[in-house]
């Protein structure tokens, strides 16, 4: 321990001493020694300059020379007295740490500095440590009062006239709270900062997590760390198995650090698992796919480069610090939604819309005793994502509304590995729900839909056995639908096909969204040019509904009425004109002749009465069904007008067919 310039009596023996002399005894004798005062002894000497106190982090192997190291030594101080502070912030994992260190050893060994200060900056008690430290080697602080030591400690940071000038360096490593940095933030009385005091000859670097505006504004300078470009975690990963006899294809390498998102923490421990467990690449990404596998599975027992945390707990602290931020406890059911969708984009109005909000309020995290409201307001929504973007666990740019939110898949992953299976179904199931809300009924808008898609894909891939039970979420319905509607309808038939596969796995050959998955690839066959094909499908659904569903389900009949489509468009226009014509009949029998469905059935077997050649027939069936929709929905209604330009179409055929008599246009 430092000297504290009193004298400590230890040991062992029956020594004695005078006044002003180290005494070696095994117990105090009140009456025989004299206590000295620290008047009494010479005061400590400051450390002579340079002088280094706190340990700097050792440089991580393979360690990469990135573009945010050359911003660091590129700066330099701004504008007079101002300290120029430069702040690392960025998600878990990034290397932060080890750019501030290669920064302070650069700095440290070109002689640029007479005083370097490293400072754990996790809570406020090791910063005041670290100024106290300081304070005692370099100003002759006391050690037995650290809170003043500390404070000394700043003020002799602080230019003074007629001194000696001190170029400095503090380096505060990961801040975890700005409030921290703020001592007795209540007591106007003896609140003070322990933000170092600005100086013409002083540097501050600050590594943190939080994007918090109360750690920039004049005179700091924020650095965004990001993910190692593809060729840095190549580089990396060559690098760090090359030390260790080790080599792999290089296509694998590249594979495997685009399945790690790039994150420098996590390329650092799979090198170190693959050199420990002398496991190929290719195996370790097969572990990673794996969904069962969890990321505490994917860690050398040993940590690499000194890391304390392995990656599955990289970021629990943060979300636990994301959850008490106001609206307390929305982060972290807020985190379990975005954690099953698009890593690359989702929309904001998929996590603050109805569903969202209903699943924020049932899962809300108990903070502290005070009652938490039912409800949650969108603002609220809101407010959870601005939470996690502060603790750099997402990042909401509103900005871009359709892909608002991006989280980093291993947060994702790690995330997820943290939800019990009926948490994880649940949360997959509420997602999907808020897919469907999003969804707009017309697709005019293309990114929003192909965002949806993207999304609903990515939902899919982690979780897709939720989707289907109790049932076949509709959702996937709807991304089939949006698939075709955009033409892309052989991804359209792949999706439907799949979904009746997994449906019938699932819940049974004869379950309602079994069927209805049928009919669906069935339609998309005939809109990629198969009505043959389609049309064979549709005869065995129809079996299926009959035997399941009955001759009289609407629908049994919505698959008559396809099934008849398909085969006038194969060609077959007299079989799909008598099936049009059973149809009716059954529809009119069970339905009524003024049903929507019956004037529906009507509509088809008059076009294709006039497809089959029977123009007259067809101008006949219009001009009844005219009158018939007139009287059941009203002049006005949209459907007349289509019906009269039908009537007019085939009235127009019938005249210029040999034989045909003139007669006026309705």
């Amino acid at each position: 321990m430092p000297d504290t310039g009193a004298v400590q009596v230890s040991g062992t023996g029956n020594a004695t001493g005078s006044a002003g002399a180290l005494v070696n005894t095994g117990y105090v004798h009140q009456m025989s020694i004299e206590t000295l005062t620290v008047e009494q002894l010479p005061p400590r000497e400051p450390a002579s300059w340079p002088h280094q106190v706190g340990v700097i982090p050792s440089p991580a192997r393979s360690f990469q020379r990135r573009g945010e190291a050359g911003l660091l030594r590129a700066a330099v101080e701004e504008g007079g007295t101002a300290v120029l502070t430069q702040v690392l912030t960025g998600m878990g994992g990034v290397g932060k740490t080890q750019l501030a260190a290669d920064y302070a050893r650069a700095a440290w060994d070109d002689g640029g500095l007479d005083v370097l200060i490293w400072v754990t900056a996790s809570a406020q008690s090791p910063v005041i440590s670290g100024y106290a430290q300081a304070g005692v080697e370099l100003c002759r602080a006391d050690p037995e009062d650290t809170r003043q030591a500390a404070k000394q400690f700043l003020a002799w940071l602080a230019p003074k006239p007629g001194q000696r000038p001190c170029r400095w360096l503090v380096v505060m490593d990961d801040v975890a709270d700005p409030g921290d940095l703020i001592v007795h933030p209540d007591d106007p009385a003896n609140r003070y900062s322990l933000w170092p005091p600005a100086s013409p000859h002083g540097r501050v670097l600050l590594t943190t997590r939080r994007r918090d505006a109360a750690l920039f504004g004049e005179g700091r300078r924020r650095i965004e760390v990001g993910l190692f470009t593809p060729h840095e975690s190549f580089s990396y990963l060559t690098a760090s198995l090359t030390a260790q006899r080790r080599t792999e294809p290089a296509d694998q390498l590249t594979a495997l650090a685009h399945d790690l998102g790039h994150l420098p923490l996590a390329l650092a421990q799979a090198a170190a698992y693959l050199i420990d467990s002398g496991e190929t690449a290719a195996a370790y990404r097969d572990l990673l796919a794996n969904r069962a596998t969890t990321l505490d599975h994917l860690v050398p027992d040993a940590l690499p480069d000194e890391q304390a945390t392995a990656l599955a707990a990289a970021w629990s602290l943060s979300i636990d610090r994301a959850d008490m931020l106001r609206p307390a406890g929305l982060a972290r059911p807020m985190l379990h939604l975005a954690a099953l969708l698009d890593a690359n984009g989702i929309p904001q109005d998929v996590l603050t819309g109805q569903s969202a909000r209903n699943h924020l309020a049932a899962h809300r995290s108990t903070t502290g005793p005070t009652p938490q409201s039912d409800t949650v307001a969108l603002s609220d929504a809101v407010g959870a994502l601005r939470a996690l973007d502060r603790l750099s666990l997402i990042d909401h740019q509103p900005g871009t509304p359709h892909q608002a939110v991006r989280v980093h898949q291993l947060i994702q992953r790690a995330t997820r590995d943290t939800l019990t299976p009926h948490q994880h179904d649940q949360a997959a199931r509420t997602a999907a729900d808020a897919l469907t809300a999003a969804w707009p009924a017309i697709e005019r808008d293309t990114n929003l839909v192909q965002t949806l898609r993207t999304n609903t894909g990515a939902l899919t891939r982690c979780a897709e056995d939720a989707l289907y039970w109790p049932d076949a979420h509709l959702v996937l319905y709807r991304l089939g639908h949006s698939l075709g509607g955009s033409g892309q309808v052989a991804a359209a038939i792949d999706h439907f096909q799949h979904l009746a596969d997994i449906a019938d796995s699932h819940l049974g050959p004869d379950h309602p969204d079994t069927l209805s998955a049928r009919g669906n690839l069935a339609t998309m066959r005939g809109e990629a040019g198969d009505p043959a094909g389609a049309a064979t499908a549709f005869a065995d659904l129809l079996k299926s509904m009959v035997r399941v569903l009955g001759e009289d389900h609407p629908h049994t009949f919505t698959t008559r009425n396809n099934l008849a489509t398909m085969q006038g468009e194969a060609g077959d226009t007299a079989g799909a004109v008598t099936a049009f014509t059973d149809l009716l009949a059954d529809r009119t029998r069970v339905l009524g002749k003024d049903h929507p469905d019956t004037l529906t059935t009507r509509n088809n077997l008059a076009t294709w009465q006039g497809l089959a050649g029977d123009a007259a027939g067809a101008t006949q069936a219009y001009t009844d069904l005219l009158e018939s929709i007139v009287r059941a929905l009203g002049e006005d209604h949209h459907t007349v007008r289509i019906t009269r330009e039908n009537l007019n179409y085939w009235r127009k055929k019938a005249e210029r067919m040999p034989g045909a008599s003139s007669g006026d246009c309705v």
